[in-house]
């Protein structure tokens, strides 16, 4: 019983100590592209998990992954957005925020 009880107990240790390596990265990269979504696109899009978009006809950013994949977003991003309505500004992102950016919108999937 004992060794059960220190292996209980190294799991909940473990499981306790922060992320490190890839998944603190990740993270990382998309708390930044959630900065960047609040800072370009909250203006006319819902860049949250709930809410309407401020402008009705932008897309709220939890559905965009329904609409077509995010992943293909990167070349759009740094080569500069446009769309077919007149109001949405054209975006150009360096390619660690277009990254960034995406990450966030992947984890809007989740």
């Amino acid at each position: 019983m004992r060794a059960t009880t220190q292996f209980a107990a190294g799991i909940l240790l473990l499981a306790s100590l922060p992320a490190t390596g890839a998944a603190t990265a990740w993270d990382r990269q998309e708390q930044q592209g959630a900065t960047l979504a609040r800072t370009n696109c909250a203006r006319c899009h819902a860049v949250g998990r709930t809410g309407a978009s401020p402008l009705r006809a932008a897309p709220p950013f939890r559905e965009l992954h329904t609409r077509y994949p995010v992943e293909d977003l990167g070349e759009a991003l740094t080569e500069g957005i446009r769309t077919g309505h007149p109001s949405m500004p054209e975006f150009r992102f360096d390619a660690d925020e277009a990254e960034s950016l995406i990450a966030y919108l992947k984890s809007l999937e989740r």
